[in-house]
């Protein structure tokens, strides 16, 4: 019983947490924003989070870190002849375990 209190308790500050970083935009910024550089700003913002959150994933998420520099070349160089999201993954992960399996045995 303990832990399902403390799971609700988890539970409903990450709501809570949740709803006012949704709500607080919404009750200051009322009106249109005209500002040029503030709406740029708030353009790239989802980006900017996107990327801090996933690279330091990418290079800890494997065994070696060889494999995951290897895998993100992999990654970049399929997204930037313009393949799919599922290709670009599949790619970079099968890279990464060919170059874990290599290393592994190989070396």
């Amino acid at each position: 019983m303990d832990n399902f209190l403390v799971f609700l308790g988890y539970l409903l500050v990450g709501a809570l947490v949740t709803y006012l970083l949704r709500m607080v935009p919404m009750v200051f910024f009322r009106k249109k924003i005209k500002n040029r550089f503030l709406r740029s700003l708030l353009h790239y913002i989802p980006f900017a989070v996107l990327t801090a959150m996933t690279v330091p994933a990418v290079f800890y998420s494997s065994a070696y870190l060889a494999s995951a520099i290897v895998g993100t070349l992999a990654a970049v160089i399929l997204a930037y002849f313009n393949r799919g999201l599922v290709t670009v993954a599949a790619g970079a992960s099968a890279t990464v375990l060919i170059c874990e399996l290599i290393i592994k045995y190989c070396i």
